[in-house]
């Protein structure tokens, strides 16, 4: 099967703040971003903190010198609120999922067979509504895309896919499917199996295995799906509108500042503190919301921190 997909990349924009003020952090950070900006809801947990540890160097977010660029024809004015999972209802439950990709920096591997599989229902007019594997991505495209849980270049996990393929997936357990996730979600969770505790640090980047779980009959060869081409969009939000609205949801990678951890819900926007490194995420619409009276234009994001960080799993970013 082959399908059409993209990457995007994009950065969150800093605000001009004096040096002192970027370079708050802890308690203090906290306290100020709370008192200076109204747009999102401020929560300090230890579990984001954790969860920040787990972002790739922000080196990851330079894009290679092979990709491919290409230019959108930005010809319809786009909608003001889109919401994929309203365009393409017989894919809603695809699009909708949230992964959990555990102590593992493999958000580039994970966002990127969170686009293609949404991509691959809706180029089939919900025929094929299934997930695509992750841990395919992650174990198998070795050194081309950089070092697995210590994070990856995202176009280059389009790229894999559009040479060898990748396999069928889903959140760690799951049966049915060629290759679930590797990593089981860490400690309690919202309406979730409690697996147990992860280690201390990272887990390592999984083996790659050309076979199949155990109790799945369909050969690991066979149970593949192609990309037809991998291209990045320029960083024009018009366009990347327009091609959310054509194809499907699109990957980005943006660089994260250290007050993203306090995010809670609302529409994040950067105010102040160092930049911790980089993420890659899933955008599957648009909107605005009307705060003090201004309109504030958002991005609607599907993240891989389980359904119990941010809004259900979800974020607004501006």
């Amino acid at each position: 099967m082959l399908l059409l997909l993209t990457l995007i990349i994009a950065s969150v924009v800093a605000d001009d703040n004096a040096i002192g003020e970027q370079q708050l952090t802890g308690r203090a950070l906290a306290d100020y971003v709370r008192t200076h900006q109204n747009l999102f809801e401020v929560e300090e947990s230890e579990k984001n903190d954790e969860r920040m540890k787990y972002l790739m160097p922000a080196s990851y977010m330079t894009t290679p010198s092979d990709v491919e660029r290409i230019e959108v024809e930005a010809d319809e004015e786009p909608p003001e609120r889109f919401d994929a999972r309203e365009q393409w209802p017989y894919c809603k439950e695809i699009i909708g999922t949230i992964r959990d990709q555990s102590r593992c920096g493999s958000c580039w591997a994970v966002s990127a067979a969170e686009t293609m599989s949404d991509r691959l229902c809706i180029q089939s007019k919900g025929k094929y509504k299934l997930h695509l594997s992750d841990s395919d991505i992650l174990a198998c495209c070795g050194l081309p895309c950089g070092y697995g849980c210590e994070g990856g270049w995202p176009i280059k996990a389009w790229q894999f896919i559009m040479r060898y393929g990748v396999c069928t997936g889903g959140k760690y357990g799951a049966k049915g499917v060629c290759k679930p996730y590797s990593f089981h979600p860490c400690g309690n969770h919202k309406n979730q199996m409690y697996y147990g505790e992860c280690p201390e640090g990272s887990w390592p980047t999984p083996n790659c295995k050309k076979f199949c779980q155990r109790g799945y009959t369909k050969p690991y060869n066979k149970d593949k799906f192609y990309a037809k081409s991998a291209y990045q969009l320029p960083k024009d939000e018009k366009k990347i509108r327009q091609e959310i609205m054509k194809n499907g949801p699109v990957q980005a990678g943006y660089y994260v500042y250290e007050d993203f951890r306090l995010y809670k819900g609302g529409i994040y926007k950067h105010k102040t503190g160092m930049q911790t490194g980089g993420h890659a995420v899933k955008i599957i619409g648009w909107g605005k919301e009307k705060v003090n009276g201004t309109d504030v234009p958002y991005w609607l994001i599907a993240n891989s921190w389980s359904v119990d960080w941010g809004e259900e799993g979800e974020l607004m970013i501006s």
